[in-house]
C-alpha cells in the first residue's frame, strides 16, 4: 500500500499586509506532494512571527491566543484526515480542506427557509390553487412555528438535518398549553405542519420523518344548528338595527340555499340559472371542492335578494348581497341570537348544518340533499344531517298506524 506523506505549516503572506502592518497567516497541507492553502482568519505584525518555527512569538497575549488557534486548526485539520480514511475516501490536500471548510458537505437547509418558501409560493397561486383565507393561514402557522422554535430551543430556525426526535409532541404540546388551542385545531395546525416536512423529505433534507409514528385524528364535534321554530322566528323578527338585519338575512339565505359563506359572498347574478319551467336556480361550484351545487331558489330567499337589489355594495362588487367578514358575520350573529331568543353559539357554518337538517327532516332525500350541499357522496352529507324529534315522530306513528295500535 502506497505510504501519505502529510505535512502542515503556517506563514506570513506578506503581500498582503492590511494598513496596521499586519499580514494574515495563511495553513498551507501538503499530502504526497500536492498543495492546498487557505487562511487561518488571523493576522499579526511580522516581527512578532517566527518564521522557522512557523508560529507566534509568545511575549504577549495576542501572540498565545494565536498560537491556541494554530493548534486548534491543527488538532482539526487531522481528525479531518482521519475521518476521510475512516469513510474510505481517497486521502488528497484538497479533499482534507475542501472537508475541513465543510465544502464537500451537501447543503443545508432550515425549516423556516422551507416554510418561506412554501407560503411564497402559495402566495402567487392565490385565485388559481388557493384562496386568500388559506394563504393566511399558512402565514399565521408560519410565524406561531417561529414562536415555538423560540420558546423551546431558544432559536428561532433549525437545520432540517438536526430536527429534535420529539419536534411534533413539543409542538402539539406547546398548541395545547402556550396557544390554548383545541384538539381540533391543533390537528388542523398540525396537518398543515406536516405538508411543510413532506416538502423537506421530498428533497432529502430531512434524514428522519418527525411525523413517524404519529396519528393525526379530529374528534367528533356537534355543531349547532336552528330548528324550525327557531329558524321561522328568526326569519320573521323585526330586528331595527341595520347591520343586524342585514347579517339575519345573509344567515337565513344561507339557511335556505345551504351555501357556505364564501360560497354566498361570492354569489353573482350569472349563477342564477332559470329552467325550462321556468323556476330560478342557484348553479355555482363550490370553492372549497369545486363540486358544483343545484339548488332551487325558494320564494324567501328571492325576496332576500331582490331586498339588496340596489344596496351600494352589491352594486359595486357585482354580487348579490352585501355579506361582510367572516369575523364580523359570527361576532353580530351572537347578539342576533340573543335579540332572537336562541341560546345556541351560532356561527355562519350553522346555516349550512341548519339547511341540511331541515331539508332531510321535510323529507327530502340524502341524495338530494347532497347534490345541493355540493357533496361528492352522502357520506359527507350525514355528518351535517341530525336527527330531530319530529322526524322520529312521525316515522313512529307510520310505524303504530302500520302496525295498528
Amino acid at each position: 500500500m502506497e505510504r501519505t506523506t502529510c505535512t502542515l505549516i503556517y506563514y506570513l503572506r506578506k503581500t498582503r499586509i492590511d494598513k496596521e502592518g499586519k499580514a494574515p497567516i495563511y495553513v498551507r497541507l501538503t499530502v504526497n506532494g500536492q498543495r492546498a492553502e487557505v487562511c487561518a482568519r488571523a493576522r499579526i505584525l511580522p516581527r512578532y512571527w517566527n518564521q522557522s518555527r512557523g508560529k507566534a512569538v509568545e511575549n504577549n497575549r495576542e501572540g498565545r491566543e494565536i498560537n491556541r488557534l494554530l493548534e486548534a486548526i491543527s488538532f482539526n485539520i487531522a481528525q479531518t484526515r482521519r475521518t476521510l480514511e475512516a469513510e474510505g475516501k481517497e486521502i488528497t490536500a484538497t479533499g482534507i480542506m475542501d472537508r475541513y471548510l465543510g465544502k464537500d458537505l451537501p447543503e443545508r437547509h432550515t425549516l423556516m427557509e422551507v416554510f418561506r418558501e412554501h407560503n411564497k409560493r402559495c402566495r402567487a397561486l392565490i385565485g388559481i390553487d388557493f384562496t386568500a383565507s388559506t394563504v393566511q393561514r399558512y402565514e399565521s402557522l408560519m410565524r406561531i412555528t417561529g414562536e415555538f422554535l423560540l420558546k423551546e430551543y431558544g432559536s428561532e430556525d433549525l437545520y432540517l438535518d438536526e430536527l429534535p426526535v420529539h419536534l411534533v409532541e413539543d409542538y402539539e404540546f406547546y398548541m395545547k398549553t402556550v396557544r390554548r388551542c383545541v384538539h381540533n385545531t391543533v390537528m388542523k395546525n398540525l396537518k398543515n405542519f406536516k405538508k411543510i416536512i413532506r416538502i423537506a423529505q421530498s428533497n432529502g433534507w430531512v434524514p428522519k420523518d418527525p411525523f413517524h409514528g404519529k396519528h393525526i385524528h379530529m374528534e367528533p364535534v356537534d355543531r349547532p344548528f336552528l330548528e324550525k321554530q327557531e329558524f321561522l322566528s328568526m326569519l320573521h323578527k323585526e330586528i331595527s338595527i341595520p347591520r343586524l338585519a342585514q347579517v339575519r338575512d345573509i344567515f337565513c339565505f344561507c339557511c335556505l340555499t345551504g351555501l357556505a359563506f364564501t360560497d354566498v359572498q361570492q354569489l353573482k347574478a350569472e349563477h342564477l340559472v332559470v329552467d325550462i319551467h321556468g323556476k330560478i336556480w342557484i348553479r355555482k361550484a363550490r370553492q372549497k371542492t369545486k363540486n358544483m351545487c343545484n339548488i332551487p331558489l325558494l320564494d324567501e330567499a328571492q325576496k332576500i335578494i331582490d331586498r339588496y337589489r340596489d344596496h351600494p355594495y352589491c352594486q359595486t362588487r357585482g354580487v348579490l348581497l352585501p355579506v361582510c367578514s367572516n369575523q364580523k358575520m359570527n361576532s353580530y350573529l351572537k347578539e342576533l341570537a340573543d335579540i332572537c331568543g336562541i341560546p345556541k353559539n351560532l356561527s355562519t357554518h350553522c346555516a349550512r348544518h341548519t339547511f341540511a337538517t331541515l331539508t332531510l327532516a321535510s323529507g327530502a332525500t340524502i341524495d338530494n340533499v347532497a347534490k345541493m350541499l355540493g357533496h361528492a357522496n352522502v357520506n359527507m352529507t350525514r355528518r351535517y344531517a341530525k336527527v330531530l324529534d319530529s322526524s322520529i315522530m312521525r316515522d313512529m306513528e307510520v310505524v303504530a298506524e302500520n302496525m295498528a295500535l
